[in-house]
């Protein structure tokens, strides 16, 4: 079989470009030309109508991103030492004020009351004793007057007979030593019933220092008893609870914190450069994180911080320096919360927010946001749960001092009442 050598085959031939006619070219040119000038037109149109919107809207616009929530975190410590027997609370518990929240052993105080009524009623006694006293020293004041009058008697009729020989020397001696004797024995009695009427003078059973003093030894034994039970002193979230049952408390050492999410407010750190047109009043708009941008929160500008928040860190900056490089600095800005919006939406301290706040001086930078709300009366931090800690032990130091004085009158309510006069 023989192979016939294979011929090379030729390229095909390249397509030859189809000719265009003239005024087919230039009309295509001007319609790329026409489409250039529509897409400059609307170019133009779109970023003038931008400019407008921001003219409109944003053109008085200061925003940060730089904000975040912040409130109050309340320390709850015991006023007295003990060891905790019971925990009634733990984090992320909702408690109300005066919730009690912890329960510390009561026999050490309970035993030191029982020991203030003791002395308590001893002092009463000792109030009655003094009266006592009084008495008997006023009657041995007339025995005492007594004696001396009969002496001085004596040496009167012994000085009448000396004159015709009918009384020894001797007699008449013994009866001046008599008169001195019974003159003494009368001022060591009057100076006697002095000082038991030292002691009463000028008071009654409810004015008598030592009666006072008893009786507030009394009201701080009771008012110990009282604070083995710790109260919220207000109404918030628990938070940071570090004691355990059974371990020992002091005073001054936080146990728990409580947080009141329903006083919170929003710190942001606008630029210095952002806070020429800013005063208090302003309205701002604020959107948290957690809820995204679709939420809105209706505020208010409460008030500017003192300097920036670089003038109050635990070491500041020393600019004095050769390589100085100046960086804006940013001053922490106090934000209200409408509290309808924060019941409706609760925010947790240190969530991220966004603030914008108009700050047009012409038009009213209230009238710019949709719903203005009213800044609240300025409020006051107090609590409640101590109101009647001034009573505490009344009741007690009233029924001590009627069950150790029969037919006395009862003791005044407080220690202010029980003073000299009452």
């Amino acid at each position: 079989m023989s192979l016939k050598p294979s011929t090379p085959t030729s390229p095909a031939p390249a397509a030859t470009p189809e000719w265009v006619p003239e005024s087919e070219r230039l009309a295509l040119a001007a319609r790329r030309r026409l489409y250039f000038r529509y897409y400059a037109a609307a170019l133009m149109l779109a970023l003038l109508a931008i400019g407008t919107v921001w003219w409109l809207t944003a053109r008085d616009l200061e925003s940060t991103d730089d904000a975040y929530v912040a409130g109050d975190v309340v320390q709850v410590m015991p006023q007295i030492s003990g060891t905790a027997v019971t925990v009634m609370a733990r984090n992320t518990d909702w408690v109300d004020a005066g919730t009690p929240l912890l329960e510390l052993d009561r026999t050490d105080a309970t035993l030191a009351l029982d020991s203030a009524v003791e002395q308590l009623a001893h002092a009463v006694r000792e109030y009655r004793s003094a009266h006592a006293d009084v008495e008997r020293e006023r009657a041995q004041i007339s025995l005492r007057e007594s004696d001396a009058a009969r002496a001085a008697d004596d040496l009167r009729r012994r000085l009448a007979l000396a004159a015709d020989g009918g009384v020894a020397l001797e007699d008449i001696r013994h009866a001046r030593d008599a008169v001195v004797s019974t003159g003494a024995a009368l001022e060591a009695q009057r100076a006697a019933y002095r000082a038991s009427l030292a002691r009463i003078e000028g008071t009654t059973l409810s004015s008598n220092p030592l009666v006072l003093a008893a009786a507030a030894q009394v009201r701080g034994a009771a008012l110990a008893l009282h604070r083995t039970k710790l109260q919220a002193p207000l109404t918030g979230l628990i938070t940071n609870r570090t004691v355990q049952v059974g371990q020992r408390v002091t005073p001054g050492a936080a146990v728990m914190a409580i947080v009141p999410l329903d006083r919170v407010w929003v710190e942001a750190n606008f630029k210095e450069s952002q806070l020429r047109n800013m005063h208090a009043g302003q309205a701002v708009e604020l959107h948290a994180d957690v809820y995204g941008r679709d939420l809105i929160y209706h505020g208010w500008i409460e008030g500017f911080e003192a300097g920036t928040g670089a003038a109050f860190a635990s070491l500041p900056a020393q600019n004095a320096t050769g390589n100085w490089i100046k960086v804006v600095q940013r001053v922490p800005v106090r934000i209200g919360l409408d509290m309808q919006e924060l019941h409706a939406h609760p925010l947790r301290i240190g969530l991220s927010m966004t603030a914008e706040v108009h700050v047009a001086p012409r038009s009213g930078a209230l009238a710019m946001v949709g719903v203005v709300p009213t800044p609240e009366a300025p409020r006051i931090d107090t609590t409640g749960i101590y109101r009647d800690d001034a009573t505490v032990g009344d009741a007690i130091v009233a029924r001590t001092i009627r069950d150790n004085s029969p037919g006395a009158s009862p003791a005044p309510t407080s220690t202010m009442a029980l003073g000299p006069g009452a």
